[in-house]
């Protein structure tokens, strides 16, 4: 009898699940209509989506139980799939709705540490406001600093200072500055809880942990002043083919705050000419929009595309890797000015 009922149970909670899935898919297909996405991608998206929902209806899973790890990859095995962009964009969807808890369920869960250490990345979380992503890059230091400390015999009880500096030297080595300096802070943090909170260490080690000076000058410049964006501009050399092309993409950069990717994904299609507007369907967040195209920069885009653009089938306006080129002929810019 227990057993009826049980069943009984299990099939309305599938019901359900699979009547929520059905409609959120189809909320959020009309989302990506009305976001402007690319007519190719909405067939995509709705192909694989489809597949997703076949896939649940076919097995008696209950809502918590289709966004984990282990069915994400059971329904890529199944299906044959290399890739799942479409579930990766649905899932983002309904994290940002708080229809489920885990914003990217495609990753495998990492390992559990220590108690201590999942302590502190609770604490932090609840008191600090941590987001998932920075209790992600403080995980990363602290398996880091649990190997280190296990391999050296070391007890936290007993932890010095020479510890400390020892693991600073050895994980931060690899790492640009910045990153050393976000991950050291991390780090200090969790030396700072097990002095404060747990009184695990009788030495506020977090103190004694410093990086290395920097000087003025040491990085390119955040910003520009107006003489130095001229001084920038008078600096370009259009009189090649990829002058003129370094020409276009620094007017698209600073006239329009394009960012180095979207740059690189514009295709000739997203250019009205006659209207003089830039439809950027690729961008951070995944919010496309139109923008008005300054004249001066107009130009500079035409004169690439007639006179110095190579002949080619792609339909990007770009047609080499991008990032990398800008990325470096800005950083040389940089120090110029």
């Amino acid at each position: 009898m227990n057993t009826t009922i049980q069943t009984t149970v299990d099939l309305k909670k599938h019901h359900e699940t699979t009547v929520m899935l059905e409609d959120e898919i189809q909320a959020y297909l009309a989302w990506m209509a009305d976001n402007a996405y690319s007519k190719g991608t909405q067939e995509n998206y709705k192909r694989i989506l489809g597949q997703f929902l076949s896939f649940v209806r076919s097995g008696r899973y209950r809502w918590n139980d289709v966004f984990t790890y282990k069915t994400m990859m059971l329904f890529k095995n199944v299906n044959g799939l290399g890739e799942i962009h479409g579930i990766s964009g649905f899932t983002r969807y309904l994290y940002k709705k708080g229809k489920i808890a885990v914003p990217r369920p495609m990753r495998k869960p990492p390992p559990p540490l220590p108690t201590i250490y999942e302590d502190f990345m609770v604490h932090h979380k609840r008191y600090r406001q941590a987001t998932n992503i920075a209790v992600a890059h403080i995980r990363r230091v602290l398996v880091a600093f649990d190997a280190y400390c296990q391999q050296g015999g070391i007890e936290l009880r007993s932890l010095r200072i020479e510890h400390v500096d020892a693991f600073h030297k050895a994980f931060f080595k690899d790492f640009k500055e910045e990153s050393r300096g976000v991950y050291r802070n991390y780090l200090k943090k969790f030396l700072s809880y097990l002095y404060h909170e747990r009184r695990i260490v009788t030495v506020d080690l977090a103190s004694m942990v410093v990086g290395r000076r920097e000087y003025i000058h040491a990085k390119p410049p955040k910003f520009l002043r107006p003489a130095e964006v001229q001084r920038l501009f008078s600096s370009l050399n259009p009189s090649s083919a990829s002058g003129i092309r370094t020409y276009a993409m620094m007017h698209l950069a600073y006239t329009m705050g394009l960012r180095p990717q979207e740059i690189s994904l514009i295709r000739l299609s997203d250019i009205r000419f006659t209207e003089k507007l830039l439809r950027v369907c690729v961008r951070k967040g995944d919010n496309p929009l139109e923008l008005p195209i300054p004249e001066h920069t107009i130009k500079a885009v035409a004169a690439y595309i007639i006179g110095s653009r190579p002949k080619s089938d792609c339909n990007y306006y770009v047609t080499i890797p991008t990032t990398q080129t800008y990325h470096s002929r800005f950083k040389f810019l940089s120090r110029k000015t």
